[in-house]
């Protein structure tokens, strides 16, 4: 069993650790003797330490991040190509990503503790690449749109099952990185700007319709779609074959298979030149501790080692017990009710923005005379750089005195929605792109913060729930961006107006907010 000291770390981790396991009192838990084994094996990882193995995953798993800023970006990139050419409404490309991305994200995190975490790990990221490249030979917007939702599929299941690996293999002193991460989720959008430039600003038809856009001169978008899809496609065989992903100890262990849980152990131990010091009897030796500690005579309690058993552990994390607590008292629930609007009211926002900004940066530059594709990917490529910055700004920003984590979120919200209303006041194309790059550098801000505050706010045993509830509300309102989209004027600036003022309106709640946590323990 876990010693004294082990105990306290597990009570002190860290407050931006979203995917942390909440370790219940045998009392919280209809399965303590999974609990107990995962302190166990939590403690062994923290005698190993950070190694060689586990900078390897931090590497692959990025591809993870890299993936999942990339496609939505995909897809606001290839806007107007595609519409140009099949002449259809565009919103329907942007609805099937994003019921995509929302069943995937449900998909996978079940998935991953039937079939186990390895296979997850590395069918994301491959059909991702199948699909999109099988997208890019799409012969209608029916085509198009059907691949895209199931590229998506790929797409939403990345962070789910992602950082479930990653937090699975890192000791307890490291699990910080999952927000260093975010590293990749920036270089993501800048790779995707940076390759679709030169493809779409070469290979793309003149104009709209009714002006004639044949699949022959509007072959760019197509290129890109190889590119990228090739791109998931390279990045599964680095983690397939080149690195070797051990299956998860945790999930062995839940499975009942726990000499093979202590067989991995030792192999990460000697991958990284160190020694363990786990052994299976002390695994098989918890039912007796437990037992004992209940003082229940001759009663050793069972744990479910099924598929079910594991998917049922996950999904106690969605059951009443965890959701009640954060609306426990009063501030608590005006807390938690308050982040649920807060993310979806961003995922509304940020999506209907980026759906239809490189549509509106075109038709912009068109008013000013320079509306040609390679200064609007020319454009992109320098909003994706200017983004860059703003995320390691976040860290900076949140531990401000007198700003914290509520300031820092309420004013780089606020000047997101103030910077996408003054862009539809530019009348050069060197004011629109102004005006832009600064919505750009706020609001990866604003990302950086709301991912450091949201877990922070919610009490440590819930913590896996709320995150899952404020995820599930950000995908559920982003699927009604392009919904609202069907119905508004994309040649008017409509959009981005609706979008800027729910960014303003985001901003102001996040003042609301009754805790602070910045310089305090988590609750």
């Amino acid at each position: 069993m876990a010693d004294t000291h082990s105990d306290e770390k597990f009570k002190h981790e860290s407050a931006i650790h979203v995917h942390t396991e909440a370790v219940y009192t045998d009392a919280d838990s209809v399965d303590p003797v999974y609990q107990a084994k995962a302190r166990i094996l939590n403690d062994a990882f923290q005698e190993i330490g950070m190694g060689k193995y586990q900078w390897y995953l931090f590497v692959v798993a990025g591809f993870g991040w890299l993936s999942d800023n990339l496609w939505p970006i995909v897809t606001g990139l290839i806007f107007t190509q595609v519409v140009n050419e099949f002449n259809f409404k565009g919103p329907f490309l942007k609805l099937g990503q994003n019921i995509g991305l929302l069943v995937g994200a449900a998909f996978w995190g079940v998935g991953s503790d039937v079939w186990g975490r390895k296979w997850c790990f590395n069918l994301t990221l491959f059909i991702t690449g199948v699909f999109a490249v099988a997208a890019g030979g799409s012969p209608n917007s029916v085509a198009l749109c059907s691949l895209a939702a199931v590229w998506s599929i790929g797409v939403g299941g990345n962070l789910p099952v992602d950082s479930a690996v990653f937090l699975e293999f890192v000791p307890a002193s490291h699990q910080y990185l999952l927000t260093v991460l975010s590293v990749w989720w920036a270089l993501g959008q800048l790779l995707g700007s940076l390759v679709a430039w030169p493809l779409l600003a070469n290979y793309s038809c003149a104009g709209p319709p009714p002006a004639p856009c044949p699949r022959s001169s509007n072959m760019g978008w197509r290129y890109f779609l190889f590119a990228m899809g090739g791109l998931m496609l390279v990045l599964f065989v680095l983690r397939f074959f080149v690195f070797h992903l051990y299956e998860s100890p945790k999930y062995l262990m839940g499975r009942g298979r726990d000499a093979e849980a202590v067989e991995i152990m030792h192999k990460v131990a000697a991958y990284n030149g160190r020694t363990s010091s786990l052994t299976l009897d002390m695994l098989r030796d918890v039912e007796d501790h437990i037992a004992l500690d209940k003082d229940v005579e001759g009663a050793v309690p069972k744990m479910d080692t099924s598929a079910t058993g594991a998917v049922k552990r996950t999904l106690r994390r969605f059951g009443w017990d965890h959701v009640t607590p954060l609306f426990q008292t009063r501030k608590l629930a005006w807390s938690t009710s308050l982040l649920i609007v807060l993310w979806a009211l961003i995922g509304l926002a940020f999506p209907l923005y980026n759906s239809f900004v490189t549509y509106f940066l075109a038709s912009r530059g068109a008013d000013f005379g320079d509306g040609s594709v390679y200064i609007t990917y020319r454009n992109q490529v320098i909003l994706s750089v200017i983004g860059v910055p703003g995320a390691l700004l976040a860290g900076w920003a949140v531990e401000l005195p007198f700003l914290g984590r509520r300031g820092a979120l309420a004013i780089s919200t606020v000047l997101t929605g103030v910077f996408l209303f003054a862009s539809t006041t530019a009348r050069s194309s060197d004011a629109l792109l102004g005006w832009n790059c600064g919505y750009s550098f706020t609001s990866n801000i604003m990302y950086g913060v709301l991912y450091a505050i949201s877990p922070e706010l919610f009490p440590t045993k819930d913590r896996g729930t709320g995150n899952a509830i404020v995820a599930s509300a950000n995908r559920v309102f982003g699927i009604m961006a392009p919904i609202i989209a069907l119905y508004a004027n994309l040649a008017t600036s409509a959009p981005i107006y609706v979008s800027g003022a729910l960014f303003i309106v985001a901003g102001f709640i996040a003042l609301l907010l009754p805790f602070e946590p910045r310089g305090k323990a988590s609750l």
